[in-house]
């Protein structure tokens, strides 16, 4: 016969959450494999002796996972969503009675703890992947990418110079229409400091501003949209922004100027484990970054007791000062050079024993001093002739040009840490490290801003945008970790076909690793012919 359901509710029911999770459940196999109770006597120092009881920092922190688990970023949707999750609650330690924690309790607690407490909870996760061997140490691929900060280019404000603010408009900015017709929204209050208020920029980029903004206003008012925000010429030398002063103006190619944080990432390549995160001002280049970068990523292997051997990145992250710094701490770089790099003009053969170059009539060039770059703030070297040696040549118009009267160049001071680092990547390994790169970082910060929270930073300041970075790769690696274990408990029986193939499998890959180590190839580089 046909049913009928009749709800009615209960005034009293037996319920208990840990009956209705699956053991498979995903919340719950992470509560069994994560222990955060090393957080109690590490924050202890930050509430007070009296008052009212806060929120449990264990709780805190396993809420603030969920968010980035969960792709959720708003602190108020994040309650509302875990209200209505049995297996959340069962892993963050509430009962379906209970009344979780205000949503502002969360926003004030991340701004109490300071960026030690989350990278010290990122370490512990990462020994955690270093324990069940993910991690391997030896390859670390580094990159960088934008990430949005949580403000509006609409409130965008002119830094000002010692002399009188529309004095500087005349002499430095050209105003579009859009500056004159459309009204700027306005923050509700500024946060930045006189320094970033002030510009700081030199007489010379200020003029090369000025080029570019009449370029700007000429083509950019006939153009549909240039009325949109963004679609202004904007620049961190004369701009700065009110509502987050640490975000900084930056562009990718096809896209329209933001607002952002640069998110630096270094994973290791065995299973693609996050070491690092950290985020730095926008307007940074990568090579400025590296060496903090490989100073907090080889103390935290050389504490799992893992040995670091090859740093892999993109040509962003080319310098001879990075170069010589990798080498000096027994690194071997395959970071691409630059494409303006050269070992010197073309034709003149370099000397290494006597340091000279000699040109192509066979002149000697010798060195003569080394400075730094004031554009660059690099060190290069200079290599000049004198005159009487320039003079009769037959090539003298075409090497000197009009009114040079001797030759004279610059080269940089770490040539022999570029050609080292040359000769690594365009060898069979470079090749194969290149590969790696881009299998392996670009995916991960792919997956970490699309569905693990870092598509926007929803905080203020750099200090809590490091927060939310480190909280997102604790997340993926996490994931990382319980995927990694569930297929290691898989019980496959030796006796069985599989069995035997998985077992053939994994002789042949570490007798093959075994050779690489002899003959000093590649890891996962195909074996050599007998």
């Amino acid at each position: 016969m046909q049913g009928k359901k009749d709800y009615q509710e209960k005034l009293f029911a037996h319920f208990q959450l840990s009956e209705r999770i699956p053991e498979n459940n995903f919340y719950r196999r992470l509560k069994g494999a994560l222990d955060l109770d090393f957080l109690y006597p590490l924050t202890k120092g930050y509430y007070g002796e009296s008052g009212q009881k806060s929120i449990d920092p264990v709780v805190f922190f396993k809420l603030c996972l969920v968010g980035y688990l969960e792709n959720i970023i708003s602190d108020r949707k994040l309650i509302d969503h875990c209200s209505m999750r049995l297996d959340i609650l069962y892993f963050i330690g509430y009962d379906i009675d209970e009344e979780l924690p205000w949503h502002s309790t969360i926003s004030r607690t991340r701004q109490l703890f300071p960026e030690s407490v989350f990278e010290e909870v990122f370490t512990k996760v990462l020994g955690m992947c270093a324990d069940k061997g993910m991690v391997s140490g030896h390859t670390q691929a580094i990159d960088s990418a934008p990430v949005k900060a949580n403000a509006s280019m609409d409130t965008l404000e002119l830094k000002v110079p010692e002399e009188e603010l529309q004095e500087h408009l005349r002499k430095v900015r050209v105003l579009s229409s859009m500056d004159k017709e459309v009204p700027h929204r306005k923050s509700k209050g500024d946060r930045s400091d006189n320094g970033q208020r002030s510009i700081s920029a030199s007489e010379k980029e200020l003029n090369a501003i000025k080029g570019r903004n009449k370029k700007w206003a000429k083509d950019q008012d006939q153009r549909p949209g240039a009325g949109n925000k963004g679609a202004k010429y904007t620049s961190n030398k004369t701009h700065y922004s009110p509502t987050d002063p640490d975000a900084r103006i930056s562009v990718k190619p096809g896209k329209a100027r933001k607002l952002n944080y640069l998110g630096q990432l270094s994973v290791d390549t065995a299973h693609h484990v996050i070491t690092d995160i950290r985020a730095y001002h926008a307007d940074g280049k990568d090579n400025q970054h590296l060496p903090d970068i490989v100073k907090r990523v080889k103390r935290r292997l050389w504490k799992e007791g893992l040995v670091w051997e090859n740093c892999v990145a993109d040509t962003g992250y080319s310098s001879g000062e990075n170069y010589a710094f990798l080498e000096a701490r027994g690194l071997k770089s395959f970071i691409p050079p630059h494409g303006t790099y050269k070992g010197g003009p073309d034709g003149f053969t370099y000397n290494n024993t006597e340091d000279h170059y000699i040109c192509p009539q066979g002149k000697v060039i010798p060195f003569t001093k080394v400075f730094l770059d004031y554009r660059t703030k690099t060190k290069k070297k200079e290599y000049r002739a004198r005159k009487h040696v320039c003079l009769g040549c037959p090539l003298r118009a075409r090497c000197l040009g009009k009114s040079a009267q001797e030759k004279k160049f610059t080269v940089t001071y770490y040539r022999a840490e570029y050609e080292r680092n040359i000769a690594r990547v365009e060898g069979p390994q470079g090749r194969y490290m290149k590969g790696k790169r881009q299998s392996t970082v670009e995916p991960v910060f792919g997956t970490l801003i699309e569905f693990m929270g870092l598509r926007k930073i929803n905080t203020i300041g750099l200090k809590q945008a490091n927060k939310a970075m480190h909280l997102s790769a604790i997340a993926y690696n996490l994931k990382k970790y319980l995927k990694f274990d569930q297929k290691r408990s898989i019980p496959i029986a030796i006796g069985s076909g599989a069995g035997k193939l998985a077992l053939l499998f994994f002789i042949k890959n570490r007798c093959q690793e075994l050779e690489r180590k002899l003959v000093g190839l590649p890891k996962n580089l195909d074996c050599p012919s007998s």
